[in-house]
């Protein structure tokens, strides 16, 4: 399935611009040329860790009483940032801007999986998941966070993805 037909799907047509919502859609894409990865490229190879092997490291992030999060700009710079300091490999942006209310869903999708964002301005809160394979250090996600939405607590939970299946 097509990125635009599963946006479809959900009430968004890129391709007409519009949306059975009221809300912006907003695509970011990265300034370098998306190309397939070569096998030797690939970045998502099973992690080995205290004696555990798993696909990847999965973080819940929850941010409370945070600050810009009604901000596509700031949101897709923490997303960005976040991916560089991970060491992790950007392929695409995709934000999504609700109203009235001016809440963010997006996410950013990589070569070793995904971070994802939905925001309550509204409530000051923020859910994230930052899911990352391979050498990526889905970790220092957590500081940059902070320093983007500058939240009064950070809530993280951690999960090791796929643990026996290899």
């Amino acid at each position: 399935m097509s990125l635009n037909n599963g946006l479809f799907q959900l009430g968004i047509d890129l391709q007409r611009g519009s949306s059975n919502t009221q809300a912006e859609v907003i695509e970011f894409k990265p300034s370098v040329a998306e190309a397939p990865l070569q096998d030797e490229e690939r970045k998502d190879f099973f992690i080995e860790r205290d004696g555990e092997r798993f696909a990847g490291t999965h973080l819940i992030i929850e941010l409370v009483g945070a600050k810009f999060l009604d901000s596509l700009e700031k949101i897709e710079a923490a997303m960005r940032e976040c991916v560089e300091r991970a060491g992790a490999t950007l392929l695409h942006i995709h934000l999504h801007h609700f109203t009235p209310n001016g809440g963010v869903s997006g996410v950013a999708v990589l070569a070793e999986s995904h971070i994802s964002i939905h925001t309550w301005p509204e409530a000051d809160y923020a859910a994230l998941d930052v899911f990352m394979c391979g050498d990526a250090r889905p970790h220092e996600c957590v500081e940059v966070l902070r320093q983007h939405f500058t939240p009064s607590d950070v809530v993280v939970d951690e999960l090791r993805r796929g643990k026996g299946l290899v």
